[in-house]
């Protein structure tokens, strides 16, 4: 009898220990992959940073397209007052080219904060 309880000892030994090594292999296995995971996720070409760095580049293009949409609509209000408005014409050839109506002077003075 006492011959069987030894063998039986040693096969749970045997058992406990082959468990722990699956245990082991498992569970390093696991956290391998769940490192590469992790990585992946974070710097891959698909990862958390590339998607971070698309989305401040589509926040900037975003707010460049508002200032671009601005100036256009400001653009196209000038055409128009080029086209249509005979004062806003006279306006800018005065101011832009230093045009003038006969017999009239144009003075021109400089700023006095240059000097």
């Amino acid at each position: 009898m006492p011959r069987k309880k030894f063998r039986t000892v040693n096969l749970r030994q045997q058992v406990n220990a082959e468990r722990k090594r699956n245990n082991l292999i498992f569970f390093t296995f696991t956290g391998v992959a769940l490192l590469y995971l992790g990585i992946t996720l974070l710097t891959g070409e698909n990862g958390l940073m590339k998607y971070l760095e698309l989305q401040k580049t589509q926040q900037k293009l975003t707010a460049e397209i508002v200032t671009l949409d601005q100036q256009n609509k400001q653009l196209k209000k000038q055409v128009d007052a080029l086209k249509n408005d005979p004062f806003y014409i006279e306006k800018s050839a005065r101011e832009e080219f230093g045009l003038a109506k006969k017999n009239e002077l144009i003075f021109q003075f400089e700023d006095a904060r240059k000097k």
